[in-house]
């Protein structure tokens, strides 16, 4: 994760660099300031975040070039066979997005549906045993 690390501050040090520039040949314009400081701080962020667990984790089997596959398998987990979750929450998606275009009460409905469904996907395999 170091390599990503460096990767997010080179990118946090353009925006950095570009809105410095930007805010002093635009006179201070609003709009494109906020834009590269919001997008300073999340490519800053992005490098903290990566600089942390580098330091917490070390080096993974991916930085070493003579590393193998094997290295880096584990369990898979579990995955379920079917589920009629996904296609319930897809439902649910859809009729949010048309209650924006043709009410409140199809929106309402079409958010009922959609919790029922992320939460059964959620909840479908709590009793399953580890």
């Amino acid at each position: 994760m170091k390599t990503e690390a460096v990767l997010f501050a080179g990118v946090a040090g353009f925006f950095l660099a570009a809105g410095a520039v930007y805010v002093w040949l635009s006179g201070r314009e609003p709009a494109g300031s906020a834009a590269l400081a919001v997008s300073f701080v999340m490519a800053s962020l992005m490098a903290f975040f990566f600089a942390v667990n580098y330091r917490r984790r070390g080096a993974r089997p991916e930085d070493d070039e003579k590393a193998v596959i094997a290295d880096r398998a584990g369990p898979l987990g579990f995955f379920p066979p079917r589920s009629a979750y996904p296609a319930l929450t897809a439902l649910g998606a859809a009729v949010t997005a048309l209650g924006i275009v043709f009410g409140l009460w199809l929106f309402i409905i079409g958010f009922g549906v959609l919790a029922a469904g992320v939460g059964g996907m959620a909840f479908q395999y709590v009793q399953r045993e580890a």
